[in-house]
């Protein structure tokens, strides 16, 4: 009984810690929105996952000398897809709205539980399945009303980013219960920046232009959209299910909208207001069902 209250309390924090993630990406995303204009993609992206694994490496110098770092050799893997993710995403963004692009990497959540489910085998549970679908239907109804229905080659390559997503948290959830969460954390997100750093000088025309807006956004989503957000990551997977983590991310436009209202006082649409209530309804119904992660590893 008493294991079973404290694997019940862990998952809790866990799950409170993957809200604050998505406090942080959301409140974030006016601020990388604005950099871009003065930064190519692709830099921009060495340049943050950089800062990060410098990071990484000070703050757990000394958990990583007590360790082999041929332990870490899952986060090579789990880095890939994160890096995948965030290219095809930010180039899916050059050629498809905001509002699509939201939506369809807002897809990640229904991708994460059929490719745990073709990985593990087990089907994620009622609950889970019905909060997924009232989540998703919020999604549509905050971001699709002012998207264009024409299908274009941004849309199929931000559709490419979500499934790299997806497949970041199904793995990442697969080896946070075998590796040290400080190794998986520096590992992935090193294999990021040196993918990022390889790509950029010739996948793009590199440019930036060093305003306050660009060094600001750097430190944040470096420092806190990173560092901070991937460690919690890897460390709460271990106690909840790829399923519940990919629902709770659902969560991500609905604090970007909150972000814009407040700081830019940008209003919602009653269609998006009845939207963003769905994506919480559907956390919430995920939420009233306690899971044992150990049993349930999807």
């Amino acid at each position: 009984m008493n294991l079973d209250a404290g694997a019940s309390r862990s998952r809790r924090f866990a799950e409170l810690a993957l809200v604050g993630n998505t406090v942080v990406w959301g409140a974030t995303f006016t601020v990388v929105k604005n950099a871009l204009g003065s930064v190519s993609a692709i830099l921009f992206l060495a340049l943050r996952f950089s800062l990060a694994s410098v990071a990484l490496v000070l703050i757990f110098r000394r958990p990583l000398a007590h360790h082999s770092w041929k332990k870490a050799a899952p986060g090579l893997l789990v880095g890939l897809f994160l890096f995948l993710g965030y290219l095809f995403q930010t180039q899916g963004l050059r050629y498809t709205s905001a509002p699509k692009s939201a939506f369809l990497t807002g897809l990640t959540s229904v991708l994460a539980p059929l490719f745990a489910s073709s990985v593990y085998g087990i089907r994620p549970r009622i609950s889970e399945v019905f909060g997924l679908l009232t989540a998703l239907a919020g999604l549509a109804l905050m971001t699709l009303p002012d998207a264009s229905g024409a299908v274009n080659r941004g849309d199929v390559l931000t559709l490419f980013g979500a499934a790299a997503f997806a497949a970041h948290i199904v793995s990442l959830g697969h080896f946070s219960r075998g590796v040290r969460f400080e190794l998986l954390s520096v590992a992935q997100v090193g294999t990021a920046a040196v993918l990022a750093i390889t790509l950029f000088p010739w996948a793009e025309t590199p440019r930036v232009e060093w305003q306050p807006a660009v060094l600001w956004a750097i430190l944040i989503t470096g420092l806190l959209a990173t560092a901070l957000a991937f460690t919690v990551q890897a460390w709460a997977q271990k106690f909840t299910t790829s399923t519940r983590t990919a629902v709770i991310y659902m969560l991500e436009p609905v604090v970007a909208w909150m972000t814009s209202y407040f700081l830019a006082g940008e209003g919602l649409s009653r269609l998006g207001a009845a939207g963003a209530a769905l994506i919480l309804g559907g956390v919430l119904l995920v939420e009233l069902k306690p899971v044992n992660p150990w049993q349930h590893p999807s």
